[in-house]
This record gives structure tokens, sequence and C-alpha cells, in this order.
């Protein structure tokens, strides 16, 4: 019986059993609310047992039985990534399900590049990238819905390690015909009278808005959008500047209006691009094989679909050294 339940239902139950809600494992792995109903009422079906007890507007509960049908799903989920594992270091080969966790943000410049040329180079191995912001992805590894995130080192947390790859420095953005983009560089201080676009994301909002604490500054955020591209159309559309830390190669807005970069002057921590896994698990041959490759992709020398660290533009006198914050 249990060969007529695929593993992909298995996982789908797995999220929503974790998640409490349809909605919710919906929003976590990407999947429709009705994908995921119809999987649960297969697995239901097969096995002729109730797992759910669906409250309306008030999520899902699990029953007794279907507490138990978690547990055992989860151990077999894992086995059946365990059978990959054996079969790739006896083949000595990379192959097997690979779940990628990737910040919302930087996901349209890095995910082809990296994440699916993994694939291309290794076609037996299964990638499903889900996307999320920093603590959603942090989430996703505990749960075991992610085996690795391509993220910030936003926040220090015991149970997962993160190996930093490139240091990204703030910079601020603007229209072409903002006031700063006749600058070569622009301090905290000299931002405090003009309007903010804020990219309004967990512990990202944090970051940016420590940037000014460290210089008894407070900056004047007139919009907030937890969307990067929101923000810089905003920004092009002359509504405020902005800071930020990727380096889209592409210098304009989505509605098609020029966007400038402009060098935040002045010591700041820089975000720090890397990856996070799990602490203390023994990590199948795909991931570790991922994981050497975003390794070799990802450096302050260059990050898939961004521009150099040093960048020139029209305005600005002299071209921004290496080492200089960009």
């Amino acid at each position: 019986m249990l060969s007529r339940i695929t593993q992909r239902q298995l996982e789908y139950f797995i999220a929503c059993g974790e998640a409490g809600s349809i909605v919710k494992a919906s929003e976590q792995i990407h999947v429709s609310s009705p994908s995921i109903s119809a999987a649960i009422s297969h697995i239901e079906s097969e096995l002729g047992i109730q797992l759910l007890i669906r409250h309306h507007a008030q999520g899902i509960s699990l029953t007794v039985i279907g507490q138990r049908v978690l547990q055992e799903a989860k151990l077999i989920v894992e086995q059946t990534r365990n059978l990959y594992s054996l079969a790739s270091d006896s083949l000595n080969t990379i192959r097997g399900p690979l779940r990628i966790g990737c910040f919302d943000s930087l996901a349209p410049m890095i995910s082809a590049e990296l994440v699916y040329g993994f694939a291309r180079a290794f076609p037996g191995v299964k990638i499903t990238q889900i996307e999320g912001d920093h603590e959603e992805l942090l989430e996703g590894l505990r749960r075991s819905q992610l085996d690795i995130a391509l993220t910030y080192d936003l926040n220090d947390v015991e149970d997962v390690d993160f190996l930093p790859l490139a240091d990204l420095p703030p910079h601020i953005i603007v229209g072409e015909q903002h006031p700063f983009a006749e600058l070569s560089a622009v301090s905290i201080s000299d931002t405090e009278d003009f309007p903010m676009v804020l990219l309004d994301l967990p512990y990202s909002r944090e970051y940016f808005i420590s940037l000014f604490m460290n210089e008894s500054v407070r900056p004047n955020i007139m919009m907030r959008s937890s969307q990067l591209e929101v923000v810089r159309s905003m920004v092009a559309n002359g509504l405020g500047y902005s800071i930020a830390n990727v380096r889209p190669k592409v210098n304009r807005s989505q509605d098609g209006k020029r966007i400038v970069r402009v060098r935040l002057a002045g010591d700041h921590r820089p975000m720090r691009l890397g990856y996070a896994m799990l602490k203390e698990v023994n990590q199948p041959r795909v991931v570790e094989a991922f994981a050497h490759r975003c390794r070799t992709f990802i450096s302050n020398q260059y990050i898939p679909g961004m521009s150099a660290p040093s960048f020139y533009d029209p305005h600005i006198i002299d071209t921004v050294k290496l080492s200089d914050p960009a």
C-alpha cells in the first residue's frame, strides 16, 4: 500500500503537520494549497485513516494517529535520502534530492548560475529551491525542509553553522535625478534631510537601521517594502534614496528607469554572503558537493549575477578601489 504514496506527498504532509496550516505550509514550501490538500487526502485514502482535523479559518490539528504517521513519514523521507547517499558513495557520483534555500533578494541574481548550473553539471541531482527571508530560511533548516541556505550573517544562532564567502558593503542607490546622483560619495549624515525607502525584511531592517544609529542619525523613512525590486522601482522613480548591499548587474528598475549606485562614505559593517547548514548533521554527498560549488563560485572578487565590487559611474571622478566600500 505504501508504494502508492510518493515521497513528495509525504513531504507535503510533513510540511503541513509542522506548520499547523495548509496555507502556511504552502507559503513555506512554495506549493499550492490545493496540491498539498490533495496529497494529504490521497495519503488518508490509501491508509484508510484520518490524519488531520481541519478547523475553519484556524488551520489544522493532527489526529492521534496523524501524529504517529508524521513521525514515521519523517523517518521514511530521511531513509530515502540516505539511500541516495549510499548509492552516490558506492558509485562515486553526485545524485539525489537537494533542497536549497535562497534569500529572496539574492535568488534572481545567483540562482541560474549557481543553483541550476549545479543541476546541469550533475543530472542525477533533483533540486528544489525555496526562497524566503532570513528567518524563514533558518526555520526551514530546523524543520529539515532545507539542506542548505544561501543567506547573510544577519544573526548568530547556536544550532546553525554559517560560512561567509563574500562581503557586501552597504551603498546608496538613487534615481538619476536625485541630488546624490552627482556625488562621488555620500555619508550617513548627508541623508538626514532626504526621504528614505527601506528594504523591510526581518533582520535586514535592523541592519540598515543600525547604520544610522551608529552615526546618531535618524533616518527619514517615508516608504518601505519587503521586495527589493519594489524598493529599486521607488528609488528609480525619485521617491527617495535607499541603502542596499547587493549589486545587480542591471542598473535599471523593472519599469525601465535608471538607478545610480553611490559609495557610502565611512567604515560600515558589510553584510556577509554565505551558506548556512544545521549543526551536527551528517550531510549527504550531494550537499557537500553543492557547498563546495558555493565556495568555488562566490568570493569578494566574483558573485554570480552581481557587478564587481569596484564600479564605475560617469558621475564618479575616480574608480573606487577594490578595497573600498562599494
